[in-house]
């Protein structure tokens, strides 16, 4: 357990634009000394970049998005290119010229990695880099800041294996540590208070070795086959609309584990099989939508699982022996 933390603003810095020195402007105005995190606002790491594009925030988003997660008047829930599900693409008009719109950078780690070879080279100082952005939480009112782009440091702690203070085995305990930094930042910075860095200290248990970037803030984007609600609003609008049916069980999936999942409309039938379930009828998206959710579910509860297309509009979702 870490005792000590402490959090410092980093103020002065001036507006930054295109083509400035990011690493010296901060090297400049910041305390650094080796073992401190920076962290630093997506914001100012997109301008150094010159992620400003032209246009509208619609069309922004139509070019940064690889699919719609959920969408609710005039408000999109997407996935980016990087694979963050946040609203907008994390594209931004605030603080911008009239027409333009400011864009994530393109490789948050890759950004990370390079402002702290730089901090490194210029100042000789090893400092972990985390890169945050702002997001809402799904059941959570209110946004936080959480991690896009982390180099040198550690950005999951990995508990598993170890004990608590009653002698508990942890099983699955895994702190997002990059994230809790990326909040923790957050608290000096503000939204309204033009301070786009903080430097955190006491946290140099977690900073790597000179030279050693670590997994990067990618390793906390978790696989959409390993994501209960991969599908978003599509999913749930057709959970509303379509009539549960009783499983007749199959091989040794928990009978529970169906529960809501078998459904039967006039587009859609399914039929459950001996280790497989065969998903059929007009409506070839509905086919696609209600196999794909049978098969992440499947996943996340430990079956090994193949999804088959077919001809016309038929899916197989063939799942293997429980693996956990």
């Amino acid at each position: 357990m870490r005792k000590h933390l402490e959090i410092y603003p980093v103020t002065g810095l001036p507006e930054i634009a295109a083509g400035d020195d990011l690493a010296g402007l901060i090297g400049d105005a910041a305390d650094l000394r080796d073992g401190d995190v920076v962290s630093v606002t997506s914001k100012i790491v997109s301008k150094t970049e010159g992620r400003l594009t032209t246009g509208t925030r619609d069309e922004a988003i139509d070019a940064e998005l690889v699919r719609v997660v959920a969408q609710r008047g005039d408000t999109r829930i997407v996935q980016t290119r990087h694979g963050l599900v946040m609203a907008a693409a994390g594209t931004d008009t605030s603080n911008t010229t009239p027409g333009t719109v400011l864009l994530l950078p393109v490789d948050p780690d890759l950004s990370a990695r390079n402002l702290r070879t730089a901090l490194k080279d210029r100042y000789d100082v090893n400092v972990g880099i985390v890169i945050t952005d702002t997001l809402g939480r799904p059941w959570r009112n209110g946004q936080t800041d959480l991690a896009i782009g982390a180099a040198g440091v550690q950005v999951i702690e990995d508990l598993r294996g170890t004990t608590d203070s009653h002698g508990n085995v942890l099983a699955v305990t895994e702190p997002a540590l990059a994230d809790e930094i990326a909040s923790a930042s957050e608290l000096v910075k503000g939204k309204a208070d033009g301070v786009p860095v903080a430097v955190l200290r006491g946290l140099s248990d977690a900073v790597l070795p000179a030279g050693e970037h670590g997994s990067g803030a990618r390793a906390l984007v978790r696989d959409a086959e390993m994501d209960l609600f991969s599908l978003g609003t599509r999913e749930a609008a057709r959970a509303a609309v379509l009539q549960r049916r009783a499983p007749t069980g199959s091989r040794e999936v928990d009978p529970a584990l169906w529960d809501g999942l078998l459904v039967d409309d006039e587009d859609v039938h399914i039929e459950l099989l001996d280790g497989s379930v065969a998903v059929f009828g007009d409506d070839a998206v509905a086919v696609g939508v209600i196999a794909e959710r049978l098969a992440v579910l499947l996943h996340a509860e430990g079956y090994g699982v193949t999804v088959r297309t077919g001809p016309g509009s038929e899916a197989t979702v063939t799942f293997g022996s429980r693996s956990r």
